[in-house]
């Protein structure tokens, strides 16, 4: 059985088999971490959430090695009771809850700062008071703006990494004025990160705290008018995938020349499984998760995936496949942007000896298909015009 009895830490110490309270469980991440719980660990997951589309086919009950290990709660933590006698019941908690698209950081700024600071509080606060080790998913946004963004274009020191590596102990987080709403997203969870901090300070409390660079792969996002709302914006990786799915050109915010790089859920999800079970090489930790090696500009992202697609689904790529549109009439008035996030690897790879290993090619291959497989058949049905009779 793949979750043997026989595994051990990065020291060589055997793993004991933990309780682990996951918020969040049945979104995209959770979704993945679930499954690499369940079919190589022994752990146990109390799976708290409002939806568990995602996470279904780990819930269907005797029909899996893994039944009674995983116990799905529906909970929404704004306002729920049970919250902390479910986290009493765990050895770990790890929250993953956030409202995380940049369309909503802009229309939906009080959401946002509600959803990613408030209703984390109540977690940060049962997890000091019961002694219980949190695991907290913050972001890459909290780096903001590079130091190197605030030269001139063409200053040499841009292409200098000590302007535009990011790295968790040194580099400052630098956000944009406040009628940029952008960074309501950024500052609430810079702010809860502190909290996280000063509780471990203060009150002793164990911590890690996650910030995920572009974490790609299957059930990421939704699909718009398939399974999440027609007028919602997912981020870039699902809206290119509705784009190609739809046959519509890809659309570039004010020329897609912001740098990002995207990492494979897989390889991510390696990461976190170390910092769950090395908690003395994890605890204290602040750790980007991302891949260096794969980054692009969101223009040759947008070029990357149209060939993908296309040798994925068979389709030759339409004749126009990019159109360009500005910041304002994309996400509307607002919106400001940072211009690179490259994680510097140093503290994840002296800690947990983690490496990502998925190319950008092999990643996108493999999400494409995904989408394709998953939503070609949908999207058809709901773009065919009816025919009159």
């Amino acid at each position: 059985m793949a979750n043997g009895a026989n595994r051990v830490d990065l020291d060589g110490k055997p793993i004991k088999p933990i309780t682990i309270c996951m918020i969040g469980a049945g979104g995209f991440i959770g979704s993945h971490l679930c499954e690499k719980l369940m079919t190589e660990t022994p752990h146990k997951v109390l799976a708290l959430d409002v939806y568990n589309d995602k996470i279904k086919h780990l819930l269907e009950p005797d029909t899996v090695e893994w039944s009674g290990r995983i116990q799905f709660h529906r909970i929404n933590i704004k306002h729920d009771s049970r919250l902390e006698g479910l986290i009493k019941m765990a050895d770990l908690v790890i929250n993953l809850a956030a409202i995380c698209t940049p369309a909503d950081y802009n229309t939906r700024p009080l959401d946002t700062i509600y959803s990613n600071f408030i209703d984390a509080l109540p977690v940060v606060k049962y997890c000091s008071e019961n002694n219980k080790r949190l695991i907290h998913f913050s972001t890459c946004e909290v780096y903001g703006k590079t130091i190197g963004s605030f030269l001139p274009k063409d200053h040499p020191l841009r292409e200098d990494p000590a302007f535009y590596v990011l790295k968790e102990d040194i580099s400052p987080c630098i956000f944009g004025s406040i009628e940029k709403q952008r960074w309501s997203y950024a500052c609430a969870k810079q702010l809860i990160e502190r909290l996280v901090y000063a509780e471990g300070a203060e009150n002793g409390l164990e911590f890690t705290i996650v910030r995920p660079f572009n974490w790609i792969g299957p059930r990421m996002d939704f699909i718009p008018g398939i399974d999440g709302p027609s007028e919602g914006v997912p981020r870039v990786l699902a809206c290119f995938s509705n784009n190609l799915l739809r046959r519509e050109p890809l659309k570039l915010v004010d020329g897609g020349e912001s740098q990002r790089t995207f990492i494979y859920i897989k390889d991510a999800i390696e990461a976190v499984l170390l910092m769950i079970e090395n908690p003395e090489r994890a605890n204290g930790h602040i750790f980007n998760v991302g891949n260096p090696n794969n980054e692009v500009t969101v223009r040759q992202l947008a070029e990357m995936m149209t060939e993908v697609y296309a040798k994925v689904s068979g389709e030759g790529a339409i004749e126009s496949p990019t159109v360009d549109v500005s910041s304002k009439e994309f996400y509307g008035e607002g919106y400001d942007d940072s211009d690179k996030r490259i994680p510097d690897m140093t503290i994840i790879n002296r800690q947990l000896g983690w490496n990502p290993k998925t190319s950008l090619w092999d990643l996108l291959e493999s999400t494409l298909t995904y989408q394709h497989k998953t939503y070609a058949e949908a999207v058809k049905k709901a773009t065919s015009k009816p025919v009159a009779s």
